[in-house]
């Protein structure tokens, strides 16, 4: 394992309009998980937005006036997958007003940082956003990897990354793709490709080495967000999966170093299959036919 894996992509960047006692705390806070592109007006955030410089969109109350409310409403109409929030570090007469006009347009989350904890909250929202960006990212790469790949090999690794829930198991794989459990992981072996559950496993660790990016989430938090039973599950599966515990996974690799490894392990060897392959298309007379597969299928695995 090379610490190269750590590839150190750049701070998330966020879009704001702030006073500037809001910017200076702003960038306190940030501690390597954003860069604030502090702005003007509504439409500097929004050239930001639509040239790709910004992944989310921070908005102080006490800036905000009725006269911006025709283009907050575009910018979040026109960008409804990219998190609006609003700042709330003092109480204004006008607060409550502008609070309200905010969420009529909708912006769905305050940041309420008149207490430290609100600036914690800040992060997170962004600590998830930057692992949901990952997963963009990855889609990316595989969609330059697997070119001319079939619908339903696509939509295999679509639920992989963009699930929402996150998909965890194959049972909840194949019910994305209509499909029976023992058929999906017997197109897989009869393509002599690496078993679906390895593909789930390694995507969800793309997602724990993004999370760990940021040095104040433990080892508990990430496999709370990520929804395992326990860290000492967590534990166990990253030791499973990459013979190292998850203090060594969290030192040498970050999220983009953990894409080029499920790269190298399971996409780029196995190119030239993926372009073909169809996991979950239904043949001509395929029930008795996948039932005799299947029967061999599982008779191979208990050998």
């Amino acid at each position: 394992m090379a610490a190269s894996r750590k590839l150190g992509l750049p701070p998330m960047p966020v879009s704001t309009i702030l006073t500037p006692n809001e910017r200076m705390r702003v960038d306190a806070a940030a501690q390597g998980l954003y860069s604030a592109l502090h702005r003007e007006s509504l439409d500097e955030v929004i050239a930001d937005l639509r040239e790709r410089r910004a992944g989310a969109v921070l908005v102080s109350i006490a800036r905000y006036g009725l006269h911006s409310s025709a283009r907050m409403a575009a910018m979040v109409r026109e960008f409804p997958r990219v998190p609006a929030m609003a700042l709330l570090t003092e109480v204004q007469y006008t607060t409550p007003q502008s609070v309200l006009a905010l969420g009529q347009l909708g912006v769905r989350i305050l940041i309420d940082a008149r207490q430290p904890s609100g600036w914690q909250t800040l992060r997170d929202i962004l600590t998830a956003e930057r692992s949901n960006d990952l997963q963009r990212t990855a889609l990316g790469h595989l969609s330059a990897d697997l070119t001319g790949a079939p619908n339903d090999c696509w939509r295999f690794f679509e639920a992989l990354f963009s699930q929402t829930p996150q998909v965890h198991t194959v049972r909840q794989l194949s019910r994305q793709l209509c499909i029976l459990p023992s058929t999906l992981m017997s197109r897989f072996f009869r393509a002599q490709l690496p078993p679906p559950k390895r593909y789930l496993a390694l995507a969800r660790l793309i997602r724990a080495a993004r999370l760990f990016e940021n040095p104040g989430l433990s080892v508990a938090s990430v496999a709370n967000y990520l929804d395992y039973s326990s860290p000492q599950s967590f534990g166990r599966h990253v030791r499973t999966m990459m013979r190292i515990s998850p203090v060594q996974f969290r030192e040498l690799y970050d999220g983009a170093g953990m894409l080029l490894y499920f790269r190298e392990q399971l996409i780029l060897p196995y190119v030239h299959i993926l372009r073909s392959f169809r996991p979950a298309v239904t043949y001509p007379g395929w029930v008795t036919r996948q039932q005799k597969l299947e029967s061999q299928f599982r008779q191979s695995m208990q050998r």
